[in-house]
């Protein structure tokens, strides 16, 4: 199908698309394609970038926020990847302008890359009034990242593969969390480097097809958010602590301050800590803030909905 370039009467379409923390990140052996296989669960939460799409003649895209300065090179930025992708697949000889307003952290293990390219993908096929379903838009988004199809999705999830094969999971409640964010970046792929160096060094063994604990996924279908906490497990956190050693004091001051679990998000640095309550959130928030061990702290709920066009 060839669209051709009516571009200039199109209006503008924005997208509001969450960040995600993983309640579980189970890592299982490399593989060939020198991914990891994972078991994970998703959980999108309440705070978003706002991607704005507008016609233009060709790919643009402009970035604003307080982090803003870390973003790369358009060529390397997953949302100017994602337009580029729909315009080959659709064959779409008109152009857009991205503006891209970033609240989720820059390498921090929220996916923040990933959900602008979901954001993306959503907001150039309105754009563009392309016939791409929601599934349509997931299997190009599993090509760009393996969080992008999930960022798509929201709600709560459990991913498979390298993250990209999703089903649905049962969530009950309202999940109240304090985000901790680091003053560092974590590279993803470090992090999995040095997973596998203290696998070797320690000589334990690296399942190959890891697979989420029955009771994490018992306790979030009932709703018991206190076993919930106790269970939250990643397998990463040990490589990120030693990437960054000054996560584990983050770690033990949550835990320290009573929240129901604290875990290290993706690969990190950002650290969620799981509370009882919105006051219970609020009241751990002021006691992370006074602790200086964060550079900044917020709160956010979950499970939200995936990309939305608003």
């Amino acid at each position: 199908m060839s669209l051709a370039a009516s571009w200039e009467n199109l209006a503008e379409v924005r997208v509001r698309v969450p960040g995600k923390i993983n309640l579980a990140l189970c890592v299982g052996r490399r593989r060939r394609d020198g991914y990891h296989e994972l078991a994970t669960i998703f959980q999108a939460v309440s705070l978003y970038d706002i991607v704005s799409a507008t016609s233009a003649e060709t790919v643009t895209c402009a970035v604003s926020g307080v982090e803003a300065a870390k973003i790369g090179p358009p060529e390397q930025n997953l949302a100017v990847q994602a337009a580029r992708l729909l315009q080959t697949e659709y064959d779409v000889h008109a152009g857009v302008s991205l503006r891209i307003e970033k609240r989720i952290p820059v390498a921090g293990g929220m996916g923040g890359g990933s959900a602008d390219a979901a954001a993306a993908l959503l907001a150039c096929a309105r754009l563009w009034e392309l016939p791409a379903s929601q599934d349509d838009l997931m299997a190009l988004g599993a090509r760009l990242g393996a969080d992008v199809p999930f960022l798509l999705m929201g709600g709560s999830a459990l991913g498979l593969g390298k993250g990209e094969t999703l089903t649905a999971t049962l969530a009950r409640g309202r999940f109240h969390w304090v985000l901790a964010f680091a003053n560092l970046e974590l590279s993803t792929p470090a992090a999995y480097a040095r997973y596998d160096q203290l696998a070797e060094a320690t000589g334990r063994t690296i399942p190959i097809t890891p697979t989420i604990p029955r009771p994490l996924m018992m306790a979030l279908a009932a709703g018991d958010q206190t076993s919930v906490g106790r269970l939250l497990v990643n397998d990463l956190s040990a490589a990120a602590c030693s990437i960054a050693p000054g996560l584990r004091a983050t770690l033990t001051a949550g835990r320290e301050a009573g929240c129901l679990g604290a875990i290290i998000s993706g690969s990190g640095p950002t650290v969620a800590f799981l509370t009882p309550s919105e006051t219970a959130a609020t009241e751990l928030a002021v006691h992370l803030s006074s602790q200086g061990i964060a550079k900044e702290v917020r709160l956010v709920t979950g499970p939200v909905p995936g990309a939305t066009i608003i």
